[in-house]
């Protein structure tokens, strides 16, 4: 026992020096005045060029303040997490604290988005003309709708699909059309689906940081993955599912390649073939081969390899049969991005923009953590050349460079110019672990901006998702 104080000791993240908490306070004030900077400058850009195309500059957002049923629970279920997650979460047996974290993050995104209302709070919000249920009845010959699918795409021919449809591979629409299949159709039933299985993503990124790094760290993350402003766009949003798909992907490979799970080659074939599907649901999230890799580089092994790769085959093999090709989905994709708001919306203005709307879904708290990481990325670097043995805390390190490297190529690549707040959840879920390096001291705090930050998005602006 006293041997383990010891080591708590030593990975204590930067608890005890001097300074600390004046750095985090001021890296959260450097993400204020960046926000700030996005909504100075993008409405003067809206008021004169006009070529934003959104309300509310850097969100996808208007101005409206309102209240409605979720206004009481939102507020409840924050003061809850703030006063006893952390006591819980350093108590609770471990199975135990994952299933109340996914009911916390349930509760959390519910009323949130009841804020808005049920109908359009979660209802209505996938019924939209940009939206996947607006083309249900397109797919009822999938076989066709697939080989067709790319025909669709470009802005012009009759027929080109809702915005969401096309910028995305069939896989998040088919999603759709299968829950109608199963009685399962409607508005309501793909809000809620979005819902719960979205908020399995905070479980997946428990299980992945308990075994990469250690529980205690995985203990310390816990609240702050559950808290997190984010989740105004986890409800209702298809990002908030595509997350958990990637997530547990993640998950499942750091199970296989620790060897802390009853069947490591089964966990191997299973995030292969989440993988796979993760990159039929959203192009971009092929990115999630980056925090793959660091899983693989961090348990210093291969061995899941195989099985990884194969597993990785089945979605784009099934598809490519069923005719839908990828490759052209995407480059049809990118000449409709430019055909559309993408091709007006300023790269100068959202390269940095972007990174204002992360700091707004990630929370104080979040930006905070990141100060930490970066703060540490040269000892975690060198721990991971040498081979020398790293602590828990430069392990996690690593997983939030892996994440915060996904974010930037997106960010650089010119295809996420706005909506990132939405449309970044998956790279987003794994900043908010290096919440855990913040010292005990002032946790409580950091979880209360935390969820301040999502109470006045959600009553002072309608954000559209």
């Amino acid at each position: 026992m006293k041997t383990e104080e010891r080591t708590e000791q030593r990975t204590e993240p930067e608890s005890g020096r001097r300074g600390g908490g004046r750095a985090d306070l001021a890296a959260a004030g450097g993400a204020v005045l960046l926000v700030a900077a996005a909504v100075l400058v993008g409405r003067n850009i809206a008021d004169y060029a006009r070529v934003l195309y959104v309300h509310w500059p850097p969100l996808l957002a208007s101005w409206y303040p309102h209240i409605g049923p979720g206004t009481a629970a939102a507020p409840a279920v924050a003061v809850a997490v703030v006063a006893y997650g952390p006591g819980l979460a350093a108590r609770l047996r471990w199975r135990t604290l994952l299933a109340v974290c996914w009911g916390a993050s349930l509760a959390w995104v519910f009323s949130l988005a009841l804020i808005d209302g049920w109908g359009r709070g979660i209802a209505e919000r996938l019924t939209t003309k940009h939206e996947y249920l607006r083309v249900i009845g397109r797919f009822d010959d999938i076989g066709a709708a697939l080989r067709g699918f790319n025909d669709h795409i470009l802005i012009g021919p009759p027929g080109n699909w809702p915005a969401h449809v096309a910028g995305h591979p069939p896989g998040a629409t088919l999603t759709f059309v299968l829950l109608d299949r199963v009685g399962l159709g409607g508005g309501a039933w793909a809000g809620v689906w979005c819902i719960v299985t979205g908020t399995t993503a905070a479980v997946a990124a428990l299980v992945a940081v308990r075994v990469l790094t250690d529980e205690r760290t995985a203990r310390r993350a816990a609240p702050f993955l559950v808290l997190a402003p984010v989740a105004v766009w986890a409800g209702t949003s298809a990002d908030g599912y595509f997350a958990a798909v990637a997530a547990w992907s993640v998950a499942l490979l750091a199970l296989a390649a620790t060897g802390k799970v009853r069947s490591p080659a089964a966990a191997a074939l299973g995030s292969g073939l989440l993988y796979g599907l993760t990159c039929y649901l959203s192009y971009g999230l092929a990115l999630i081969a980056l925090p793959l890799l660091t899983v693989l580089l961090l348990a210093r092994t291969a061995r899941p390899v195989p099985l990884l790769v194969l597993g990785a085959l089945v979605v784009p093999a099934a598809f490519t049969l069923a005719g839908f090709n990828w490759w052209e989905g995407y480059h049809l994709l990118v000449e409709r991005y430019y055909q559309a708001a993408g091709g007006f919306r300023p790269y100068w203005y959202w390269v940095w923009a972007n990174l204002a709307c992360t700091a707004i879904a990630i929370g104080p708290a979040t930006v905070a953590g990141l100060r930490r990481t970066a703060t540490a990325v040269p000892g975690a670097l060198n721990a991971l050349r040498t081979g020398a043995p790293a602590e828990p805390q430069r392990r996690l390190v690593l997983l939030v460079l892996a994440a915060f490297l996904m974010l930037l190529a997106a960010d650089l690549s010119g295809m996420s110019k706005a909506e990132t707040e939405r449309i970044w959840q998956p790279f987003m879920l794994w900043l908010l672990p290096a919440a855990a390096l913040l010292p005990d001291r002032g946790r409580r705090g950091w979880l209360a901006a935390q969820a301040a930050v999502a109470l006045l998005v959600n009553h002072l602006l309608w954000t559209g998702w």
